[in-house]
């Protein structure tokens, strides 16, 4: 089957951590003892420390077991779907994923603390300070 589930499923919308929309490749092993599906290569929409949100041609249902593997470390992790939603004409879906144990530095991205917000001082940008300097400096 080359289409997704049409069970669609949503989680709550609060975040437990910073979302960073970045293209990770990944590959998805499908745990189905019935009905076996070779790996799928895809890649991340979004990552956070506790998932991501991947693309697959795959059908998954909500609740089901995967493993993700990071192409570029060859790390592995078992996950959780947790969210199906957005199926294009051509059979993609968009499949929220959590991992089943933490594992925040899967993605090998440095995300914001937990209390970042875009109000944050480090956030306004970089303004250059002017440091003005004594007249007897400048002349040597």
């Amino acid at each position: 089957m080359n289409a997704i589930d049409p069970q669609l499923g949503r989680m709550s919308n609060l975040r437990r951590s910073q979302r960073v929309y970045v293209g990770v490749d990944v590959v998805v092993a499908f745990h189905r003892a019935k009905e076996p599906r070779p790996p799928e290569q895809t890649k991340t929409v979004v990552v956070n420390a506790h998932g991501a949100l991947i693309l697959l041609r795959t059908a998954v249902t909500m609740g089901e077991l995967l493993t993700v593997s990071n192409v570029m470390t060859q790390e592995q992790r078992s996950c959780r779907v947790v969210d199906l939603s957005s199926i294009s004409e051509s059979g993609i879906a968009e499949v929220g994923m959590e991992f089943v144990a933490p594992a925040a530095q899967f993605w090998r991205v440095a995300f914001p603390p937990p209390n970042w917000t875009p109000r944050c001082a480090e956030a306004k940008g970089h303004s250059p300070q002017i440091v003005a300097q004594p007249l007897a400096a400048k002349k040597k």
